[in-house]
């Protein structure tokens, strides 16, 4: 990752003085294009009432007239929605909106798990048969085709309103409202499902309907649409509303979710409101959302929040559940070097499997596609990616070949697909996989001054929000701190605590999940980059910072060090000018997971420069190897020896091989994939099973007959020690780790001899 600082230029000196700007507000809003008086005004001063006319919007009037009429004549509506936060509010806006007028109106929510995400032709003739006349979509109903079409033949007119992107066929619906309609007037494009439905009940109403604000707001955010323009006004005027909420739901959800009503923010919103109202349809039917949304009693409101309650609970162990055997079928099949992962297990819960492709991601820093099985017997997935490579434009050409349903966008992506492709897919993604554009660049806003810092310095800040898509929290660098009273703290250890200081000021910072950190590292990090946020600590409330990047550098020393020992940190530090590679096949791994630019990577027995900085990455294949890489004129050498090529890790045990033996001639109709299942059963990861498997063929005990491991009836006795292969890995291994433990002084002695000459 490359670090970039956002630049604009000053604002005018008249309006900091007309708005009472702090400088760190001031330069906050000049970096966000936030520069004029007319913006400025809007962002202090707009409310729903500077909202656009709904007019604005495609076929607007066209779908208002149609509802009113529905109304009027007594027809039934039924409103179609979407499982996740968005959907929920959504359908709870427009349901509620048309109640007050009086309509015949019902809702339907599909079930993820019978029905699948947006329009079903089975749902759309049953709710044909039950007598509706007007079908209003909400969030979803652009790739309805089919279904639309059905509901128009049998007298039913269909009114989609969505927020998605259309595909190559718009749906022959009696009215369109998308806020991404191409060519209409409204002058806001990025809605989401709520806000269309919002909107739209604005038209109906011809009211602002503030009352709805909070609703519009909890789908902007869930959805993570842009938190600008008429957004600012949805997201800012919602918490507003939310603060000060009548609705038993909403107030129920609150009190469970261990907010305070008067002081919930957009992060409250991100991390406790949404995700459990997300949490319903990942497990169960969404539609006890929209009860609870719409509930008018606060003893059921909150009977049905205890039960989204423990809908979250389980999401959240189901989530772990799952990621932790997706990260153990990686152990057990080797895929560690892989550049993706396709990773499937029938008993997988299909609500979590978003979630945890997107941890995996993560953690691991490859795409991620995570499959399970439904009921029905229809493979299930879930995909996510990283930056530089487009899932969706990756696994679109294979649409045909592997897929029954796909959808997604860049970084996401949908499927449904049969059991016998997983095998293709898996092989496919890994050989389309390229990484375009480089390093990921993130940016950040300005130097943190640490002096004179407070919680005020948090609300100047806060000005500039609410935060999210669109504007995001701001980012500052600390640069050359001075590190003291660092310690690990959480139940695993995994999160690191310490005081940054300068110039005279300080601030106590947490860095979660930041474990690799430690003393030995200090001179080396140049820059912390973090958020800001506010610390409660018995009754005392203090700044902090969340770390959310490190810059290294070379420590700056008197009497610089040719050689360093980095061999025992689990982090590669971005400043060298070359990281060198004994093996071209670790190239991919330090590009696309270490996420170093491919100007900065050699190999050794190509590399011709002098006085550089350098890192050896990974390890020589032996001490030839070694010995010629320092015979090379560098200013300074950094060892690290992180990665390697060996085949195993360490040699199995001989009774491993013994079991192995057995179990193929126990099972001769086999072949050598299908020991990826057996693997596990026999207490060994694929690798291994492949190194024994080798080491057999070698000596003659098994062989391969119509694709089949099978065993050699009358093999030749000698020992596992005649193969040469492995003898020439468990010398390899002995060097490897010879090279890696070797004491620091021994190595860096060793090192300067060659330095020297």
């Amino acid at each position: 990752m490359k670090w970039q600082q956002r630049t604009a230029e000053e604002l005018d000196p008249s309006l900091i003085e007309k708005y009472q700007l702090s400088p760190i507000a001031a330069k906050l809003f000049a970096l966000r294009g936030i520069d004029s008086d007319e913006k400025l005004d809007f962002w202090f001063n707009a409310t729903e009432e500077n909202l656009a006319d709904p007019s604005l919007m495609h076929d607007m009037d066209k779908a208002i007239d149609r509802i009113n009429q529905a109304i009027d004549n007594g027809e039934k509506i039924t409103i179609y929605g979407d499982y996740d936060a968005d959907g929920i509010t959504a359908t709870t806006i427009m349901t509620e909106t048309l109640s007050i007028l009086g309509a015949d109106v019902h809702y339907f929510i599909p079930d993820r798990f019978k029905d699948g995400y947006g329009p079903n032709i089975d749902r759309y003739h049953d709710i044909v048969a039950d007598g509706t006349k007007l079908i209003i979509t909400v969030d979803n109903g652009v790739t309805g085709i089919d279904e639309v079409k059905y509901a128009k033949e049998h007298g039913v007119d269909t009114i989609v309103t969505d927020h998605h992107t259309f595909q190559e066929q718009k749906p022959d619906a009696y009215a369109i409202v998308n806020c991404n309609y191409t060519g209409q007037k409204y002058p806001f494009d990025d809605y989401c499902g709520a806000g269309v439905a919002y909107t739209i009940c604005r038209g109906l109403m011809q009211d602002t309907m503030p009352e709805l604000l909070d609703l519009a707001m909890i789908g902007t955010i869930g959805d993570m649409v842009k938190v600008t323009g008429e957004g600012h006004v949805i997201v800012k005027r919602g918490l507003e509303v939310l603060n000060q909420t009548e609705r038993p739901g909403l107030r129920a959800l609150i009190k469970n979710a261990g907010l305070t009503l008067g002081s919930i923010n957009e992060t409250d919103i991100g991390f406790n409101i949404a995700p459990r109202l997300n949490a319903v349809g990942r497990l169960a039917n969404a539609n006890l959302a929209v009860e609870l949304l719409l509930s008018d009693d606060d003893v059921e409101a909150q009977k049905i929040a205890d039960q989204i309650e423990e809908l979250n609970n389980q999401r959240k162990e189901l989530t772990t559940e799952v990621y932790d055997k997706c990260m153990a079928l990686i152990r057990e099949n080797s895929w560690q070097k892989q550049n993706t992962l396709v990773l499937y297990d029938p008993d997988f819960h299909e609500g979590v499997l978003g979630l945890v492709a997107n941890k995996i991601v993560e953690k691991t820093h490859k795409p991620t596609i995570v499959l399970t099985k439904n009921q029905a017997g229809e493979i299930k997935g879930s995909g996510r990616s990283i930056t530089g490579f487009n899932l969706f434009d990756a696994l679109s050409p294979l649409k045909e070949e592997l897929f029954t349903k796909f959808g997604g966008h860049d970084f996401a992506c949908g499927l449904s697909m049969t059991e016998d492709k997983i095998g293709a897919l898996r092989e496919k993604l890994e050989k389309g996989f390229h990484v375009e554009g480089g390093l990921e660049i993130k940016e950040y806003d300005m130097e943190l001054p640490l002096q004179g810092l407070s919680p005020q310095t948090l609300a100047q800040i806060n000005q500039v929000g609410p935060f999210g898509t669109g504007d995001a929290q701001p980012i500052f660098s600390i640069s050359n701190p001075t590190i003291t009273q660092f310690f690990k703290i959480g139940k695993e250890k995994n999160h690191v605590k310490f005081n940054v200081a300068k110039k005279g000021g300080s601030l106590a910072v947490i860095g979660f999940n930041k474990d690799f950190l430690n003393n030995n590292l200090f001179p080396f990090i140049a820059r912390v980059f973090v958020q800001l946020s506010l610390n409660t600590y018995r009754n005392k409330i203090s700044l902090q910072g969340i770390i959310e990047g490190i810059e290294f550098a070379s420590p700056k020393l008197a009497v610089p060090t040719p050689v360093i020992d980095l061999r025992q940190e689990k982090l590669v530090m971005g400043f060298a000018d070359r990281y060198l590679l004994f093996d071209k096949k670790n190239i991919p791994i330090v590009r696309n997971r270490l996420q170093v630019s491919d100007d900065k990577i050699s190999l050794v027995k190509d590399y011709d420069k002098s006085g550089e900085t350098v890192a050896l990455l990974d390890v020589p294949h032996n001490q030839i190897e070694l010995n010629s890489a320092l015979e090379k004129n560098y200013q300074q050498i950094y060892l690290r020896f992180l990665l390697d090529q060996l085949p195993v890790e360490h040699i199995p045990a001989k009774s491993f091989f013994g079991k192995v033996l057995k179990y193929i001639y126990a099972h001769p109709t086999l072949s050598p994939d299908d020991y990826r299942t057996v693997a596990p059963y026999l207490g060994l990861d694929y690798d291994s099973v492949l190194f024994i498997l080798r080491v057999f063929f070698e000596l003659g005990f098994v062989k391969l007959e119509d694709g089949k491991l099978v065993g050699e009836q009358h093999p030749q006795k000698q020992p596992l020690t005649a193969s040469k292969y492995l003898r020439a890995t468990q010398s390899q291994i002995k060097f490897v780790d010879q090279l890696r433990t070797m004491p620091t002084q021994q190595i860096i002695t060793y090192v300067n001899n060659f330095l020297n000459n």
